[in-house]
C-alpha cells in the first residue's frame, strides 16, 4: 500500500513537472518574436525594427517568406493577390471575408511582431495601421467650387472638386481586432475604430456625426469617425455567420471611400451619389461554398440614429453567389428600401455587382444600379421650389437637392441609373493597370 502511494506521488510529480515545462515553453514562445524575424530583433530598438520592416516591404517582389500563408476554408475564394490589387477576395461589404484570414499585414505590425512578446501580440489579433494620401489635379476649370450649390470647380468629378490645387485627401488611422473567421470551433469577436481627416470627409460624413463641419461651415478639411463597429462571429450557424453592429461602409459596391480599397486614385461618377456609410446591424451568413446571404437594418443612408427628423429604419438584403472555381462572383443587393420619400440622402438603391477572372493576369469588375426617390420637390415649380428652400433652411451648405420635372407638378418621382466597369491587368507582383468606363444618367437632375 505504501509503495503504491509513493508511485502515485511520483506519477503526479512527473505530470506536474511536464505541465510546468510545457507552460514555461508556451510562455517563452509568447514572449518571443514571431517566426521569420531576424535573430536578436527583440533586442533592437523599435525604430530600427520599423526601418528594417519598411525596407523589407518596399523590396517585396512576391516571394517574401515572412508573408502570412493564405488560408481558406470552404472552397477556392482567393482569386487575386494583394498587392497589387486592393483585394484578394471579391468584395463583400459589411463583413470580414468568411473562411479567410483577414488580419492586416503591414510594416508597422511587423516591427512590433519582431519585438519582445511579438508572438503574444499577434495571437491577440489586435492591429493598428493607417496612411496619408496627398493628391492634386490640373484642370481646365478656372472657377472655384461653390459650396452653396454643390457645383463649379471640377464638378461633377468627385473628390478632387477644387481645381488646380494640392491637398491632403486622407489621413486615416485604424484600431481593430479581427475575429478569426477560419475556425469553426468557438465564438469570436472583433472591432474597428477608424478616424479620417482630410478633404475626403466631405464624402463620408453622416448627418448628426460632426456634420456641422460641412453643413454650417463648409470646411475644406474635416474629421470624420468614418467607422466604429463590432464584429461577432458565430461559427456554428450554417458555415459561419458574421454580425456587424455600428457604423460601417455601405454594403455593396466596387469602390469605397478609404484609399487602399480602391483600384484608382479617382472615383467614378456613381460614387458621388450613392450611400456612403450606415449605422445599423448587418448579418452575413455563409450557406455553402457557393452561397452567402446578407440582411440589414439601419437608420438610413448617411444619417445618425439619434437624428429623429431624418432617421428612418431601413431594411436591406443581398445574395452572394461564387462559382466553384472562385473566378466569378455575382452580388445583387436591395441596398435601401423604405417609403422612398425625399429626405436626407434617402435614395432607394438596387444594385448588382459582378467580378470575373479571365486568367492569372486579367480580371474585370462591373456594377449596375438604379436609384430613386418619391415626392421629390420640383425646382421647376413655384410650390416645389418653395418647399425645397424651406425644408433645409437651417443648413447653410449641403442640403438635399430637388428634381427637374414637369413644371405643372410640385413633387415628382426622381431617378437615376448608372454603370461602371473596370478592366484590370496585373503586370507584376507590385504593378497593375486598370481602365475604367462609367456612365451616369441622372434623369431628373
Amino acid at each position: 500500500m505504501m509503495v503504491e502511494r509513493v508511485c502515485t506521488i511520483r506519477r503526479l510529480t512527473g505530470l506536474v513537472l511536464i505541465s510546468i515545462a510545457t507552460w514555461n515553453a508556451h510562455a517563452a514562445e509568447e514572449d518571443s518574436p514571431i517566426q521569420g524575424c531576424k535573430s536578436g530583433s527583440e533586442n533592437e530598438s523599435f525604430y530600427s525594427r520599423l526601418k528594417d520592416s519598411y525596407a523589407a516591404h518596399y523590396a517585396w517582389d512576391g516571394g517574401d517568406v515572412t508573408a502570412p500563408a493564405v488560408k481558406v476554408v470552404g472552397g477556392a475564394e482567393i482569386p487575386e493577390s494583394n498587392p497589387p490589387w486592393p483585394y484578394a477576395t471579391w468584395n463583400v461589404g459589411g463583413t470580414e471575408a468568411i473562411g479567410v484570414e483577414n488580419m492586416s499585414y503591414n510594416a508597422l505590425m511587423d516591427a512590433l511582431y519582431c519585438g519582445k512578446s511579438g508572438q503574444k501580440l499577434k495571437d491577440s489579433r489586435f492591429t493598428v495601421y493607417g496612411w496619408v494620401e496627398p493628391g492634386g489635379n490640373l484642370s481646365t476649370s478656372h472657377t472655384r467650387y461653390n459650396y452653396s450649390t454643390g457645383t463649379g470647380g471640377n464638378y461633377p468629378a468627385a473628390y478632387s472638386f477644387e481645381p488646380n490645387t494640392l491637398q491632403v485627401d486622407q489621413m486615416a488611422l485604424y484600431l481593430e481586432r479581427t475575429p478569426d473567421e477560419i475556425q469553426r470551433d468557438h465564438f469570436d469577436w472583433g472591432f474597428r475604430v477608424t478616424g479620417l481627416y482630410g478633404t475626403d470627409y466631405k464624402y463620408t460624413f453622416s448627418n448628426g456625426i460632426l456634420s456641422n463641419q460641412y453643413t454650417n461651415r463648409a470646411k475644406q478639411y474635416g474629421f470624420d469617425p468614418v467607422m466604429y463597429y463590432v464584429d461577432l462571429w458565430f461559427p456554428k450557424i450554417a458555415q459561419g455567420e458574421n454580425i456587424r453592429i455600428g457604423r460601417y461602409i455601405s454594403i455593396p459596391d466596387i469602390e469605397a471611400q478609404l484609399a487602399p480599397n480602391n483600384l484608382t486614385y479617382s472615383h467614378s461618377l456613381l460614387y458621388s451619389y450613392d450611400p456612403y456609410t450606415k449605422n445599423g446591424i448587418v448579418s452575413t451568413t455563409k450557406l455553402s461554398k457557393n452561397w452567402q446571404i446578407q440582411a440589414e437594418i439601419s437608420s438610413g443612408n448617411d444619417v445618425a440614429p439619434w437624428v429623429k427628423s431624418e432617421r428612418q429604419w431601413t431594411p436591406a438584403a443581398c445574395v452572394v453567389w461564387t462559382s466553384n472555381s472562385g473566378n466569378d462572383t455575382i452580388y445583387p443587393c436591395m441596398n435601401t428600401l423604405n417609403d422612398s420619400r425625399w429626405r436626407w440622402n434617402n435614395v432607394q438603391h438596387a444594385v448588382v455587382t459582378w467580378y470575373h477572372k479571365f486568367n492569372s493576369q486579367w480580371h474585370t469588375d462591373s456594377e449596375l444600379w438604379y436609384m430613386w426617390q418619391s415626392h421629390t420637390p420640383n425646382v421647376n415649380n413655384v410650390d416645389g421650389a418653395a418647399y425645397l428652400a424651406q425644408a433645409y433652411s437651417y443648413l447653410k451648405f449641403g442640403a438635399p437637392s430637388g428634381a427637374q420635372c414637369n413644371p405643372a407638378v410640385a413633387f415628382c418621382y426622381s431617378y437615376e441609373w448608372a454603370f461602371v466597369n473596370y478592366i484590370n491587368y496585373q503586370a507584376g507582383p507590385r504593378d497593375m493597370v486598370t481602365w475604367r468606363t462609367d456612365y451616369l444618367n441622372d434623369a431628373r437632375g
